[in-house]
């Protein structure tokens, strides 16, 4: 499939006769989906880990234990550093991330003290991180890998971590001067350095290897 850009789009759309209708039917569809995302808030519960996305909710499925074990060896991490360092605040697959149109809950993500110091007890949405990790699966992969990729560097989310746990491979992506995407690492092993979280850096492999992620977590301790 042909990707274009937003800028094509509305181009291609302004040269149709059509136009207004157009427009005034995607409003017409927008209108009738933010009811379905309030009907989401009123019915979701907190034993569910649901998504709202492009207008459809999407429950999902328990998962894999490769896929278990690499979320919460990366929560473990991030959030030891975090209390002992005091940067920010740090949320653990049931935190729902509500952007301008779709809600996600990412499996690990890390907001700074500049938004979490707004943060108040029997808060339920939040608003777009610093840091979001994504443990990849067969099931949500495509959706990680595009409409959650293009909806997190549009909302300025600084640093996106995509892990195979599988593989055993760590995608990380890094905001640009432009507000896009860049590659900065993808690879099974060497040390991974967040921008996102100052001074936090560990071994890849602490977060596939129980043994490498509690000598990681003794460094942490240390420094």
């Amino acid at each position: 499939m042909v990707k274009i850009s937003e800028a094509e789009l509305i181009k291609n759309i302004l040269t149709k006769p059509n136009a207004p209708f157009i427009v005034q039917e995607i409003s017409v569809q927008l209108e009738a989906e933010r009811a379905r995302r309030i009907a989401f808030y009123n019915e979701i519960t907190e034993q569910q880990k649901a998504e709202f996305i492009n207008g459809e909710v999407i429950i999902h499925s328990p998962v894999k234990k490769e896929h278990n074990d690499a979320s919460m060896a990366v929560f473990r991490l991030i959030s030891l550093y975090n209390s002992k360092h005091q940067l920010g605040y740090v949320g653990y697959e049931k935190v729902m991330i509500a952007l301008t149109r779709n809600d996600y809950e990412p499996d690990v993500c890390f907001f700074k003290k500049e938004k979490s110091k707004d943060f108040k007890k029997g808060q339920t949405r939040f608003p777009a991180p610093d840091l979001v990790v994504e443990i990849l699966s067969k099931g949500t992969s495509k959706i990680d890998r595009t409409i959650k990729f293009e909806d997190y560097q549009a909302h300025a989310v600084q640093e996106y971590w995509m892990i195979d746990p599988v593989k055993e491979t760590i995608e990380q992506y890094r905001l640009d001067k432009k507000g896009k995407y860049e590659l900065i690492l993808k690879s099974t092993s060497g040390q991974l350095k967040c921008k996102a979280i100052k001074g936090f850096e560990v071994p890849i492999e602490a977060i596939f290897n129980e043994a490498e992620n509690l000598s990681a977590i003794q460094e942490i301790l240390k420094t």
